[in-house]
């Protein structure tokens, strides 16, 4: 295809750093069990499904990433390969930690995912970037014995490819730093990297970058930004601009705005009746409420869904959702799940085997932006937040729900365990070294 060269606009100064921790969920529990260090090592999803993290060792398998546990498992067991259920309370544990780390290195971040973050560089003359990069590694290893690797450019895409240079590239010793470089060892390190891995680019979209003969990120940034807008979104267009080094996307940018925030969960075995599963949906709205309150936010509906396994008899399936508007928005746990079990009832048919629950908070807003009830007596302290405020401080401190709903339901009664079937197969789950007192670790 035909290039466009002559309104590529001039890279920016701007020095953005993406750092993301080595195969996170591996790492995490490589912490507190150094018999899976230079081992293979699989965790897998909710429920013991699919591979979801590798080791390196694991990777030098051929073990691909959402390969079915129940397809592999005994490949698994010939090559000695140790696999995890996921524990996500150590994960979310563990990723805190890291990111209070970083929070120290620049004063503007942005938490991405778990595992990844963007710190802005920019204006940090007085240091090599490079060193400054090294030293922010020591510490994260230091403090929490993870490893990461990092990438810097003048956007936040460069950033993400460096960062994918940095991780394969053993000589950068975990840092690669764009801006460091002349644009022709950039380009060099573009034409090595697939156009598939460029942020944003999905399975879709590679193949239609494939039919333009752009195969790699290097053909990507040499194609015309307007004529990518055309043809697709103005999302490409942006990419395009930032593989040149012109910052599109600012921090927290993104992703823009939280339109819903979703809970869902596929159940250990098949649930029938009501009670099972307005537990279920209890500890799903439960979670939702967490973050919806993290964000200070506001929600104005709430939609429930539930749905029986599709490998079923198709004459056994059912699948059904009902969305529920509140008089008031809010983020008091107690009215959302007040409001998920109105619309659970509407949309609960008996006689199923029900294998997935979800719930969506949607219609949210801040504070300032919430519409207020006519009829509320204006000044009225608000107990539903301040109790809100108490169990999350709990929560926090002491472990995720030990302050919980009743309607959640009891896992134990006078230390005997009650088997609830809605919860998640975990049957190979590591303890919960971090966030509870009866898992910690012993030294003897």
């Amino acid at each position: 295809m035909q290039i466009n060269t002559s309104n590529l606009e001039q890279p920016s100064t701007r020095a953005i750093a993406l750092v993301d921790v080595n195969n996170f969920y591996v790492s995490c529990e490589r912490v507190f069990d150094p018999k899976l260090r230079n081992r293979p090592v699989v965790v897998l999803s909710n429920n013991d499904g699919c591979v979801i993290s590798r080791s390196a060792e694991a990777k030098a398998l051929d073990i691909a990433m959402g390969a079915p546990w129940f397809q592999i498992r005994k490949f698994l067991e010939q090559e000695n390969v140790f696999v995890l259920s996921s524990n996500y309370a150590l994960y979310a544990d563990m990723s805190q930690r890291v990111m209070s780390i970083l929070r120290r290195f620049s004063p503007s971040q942005e938490i991405y995912s778990i595992d990844e973050s963007f710190l802005d560089l920019s204006g940090f003359t007085h240091v090599d970037l490079t060193e400054y990069a090294q030293k922010l590694r020591q510490t994260v290893l230091q403090g929490t014995d993870l490893p990461v690797c990092i990438g810097i450019g003048s956007s936040k895409t460069l950033a993400k490819m460096a960062n994918h240079c940095a991780k394969h590239q053993a000589a950068l010793n975990g840092v690669c730093n764009f801006n460091a470089m002349p644009e022709s060892d950039v380009d060099a390190n573009l034409r090595e990297i697939s156009v598939g891995k460029v942020w944003g680019i999905g399975r879709g979209l590679f193949k239609k970058m494939n039919d333009l003969e752009i195969f790699t990120a290097y053909d990507l940034k040499r194609s015309e930004a307007a004529t990518m807008r055309k043809k697709f979104s103005v999302v490409l267009e942006k990419t395009v601009r930032e593989l040149n080094g012109t910052t599109c996307l600012e921090l927290e940018q993104l992703r823009g705005p939280h339109q819903q925030i979703l809970s869902t969960r596929s159940f250990g075995q098949t649930v029938r009746d009501m009670q099972t599963l307005q537990e279920a949906v209890t500890l799903l709205t439960t979670r939702a409420g967490e973050k919806l309150r993290q964000r200070q936010m506001f929600a104005g509906s709430v939609y429930v869904y539930i749905r029986t396994s599709p490998f079923r008899d198709s004459k056994q399936q059912y699948d059904n959702g009902f969305s529920l508007p509140l008089h008031t928005p809010t983020n008091s746990t107690m009215r959302l799940v007040e409001a998920a079990f109105k619309a659970l009832k509407q949309i609960y048919r008996p006689g199923y085997d029900y294998m997935k629950a979800g719930v969506s908070l949607g219609d949210l807003a801040t504070a300032q932006a919430q519409q207020q009830d006519m009829f509320e007596t204006s000044g009225t302290p608000d107990k539903s937040a301040r109790l809100m405020q108490t169990i999350d401080h709990i929560n926090q401190k002491m472990g995720r729900a030990t302050i919980k709903l009743a309607s959640e339901g009891v896992q134990k009664y006078k230390q005997t365990e009650i088997k609830q079937p809605w919860r998640m197969k975990q049957e190979m789950m590591s303890p919960r070294y971090t966030t509870h007192w009866d898992e910690l670790l012993q030294v003897n």
